[in-house]
């Protein structure tokens, strides 16, 4: 009942077809270098991560400090000047 109704649509052919050519060969694939990860570098990523956590957290916890000083001496200063 409320669903909408679309008209009969049929869909039209492919404007082009691709077609493969097989005159460039396909590039080698060179293996990656193998990387091995060791236990302490696994911890020195962590707590690389745990580190700027904390100091995104501390950013964010001065700046709302600031922002709620900023209005309180705003509304002091309004207030002293009313007089």
């Amino acid at each position: 009942m409320f669903l909408p109704k679309y008209p009969d649509n049929p869909t039209p052919p492919p404007a082009h077809t691709h077609a493969p050519t097989d005159s460039a060969p396909l590039p080698v694939r060179r293996p990656l270098p193998s990387v091995s990860v060791d236990q302490k570098t696994v911890a020195a990523v962590l707590v690389g991560g745990v580190v700027l956590t904390a100091l995104l957290a501390a950013v964010a916890v001065t700046a709302i400090s600031v922002a709620v000083a900023a209005v309180v001496l705003r509304s002091l200063l309004r207030d002293h000047h009313r007089r």
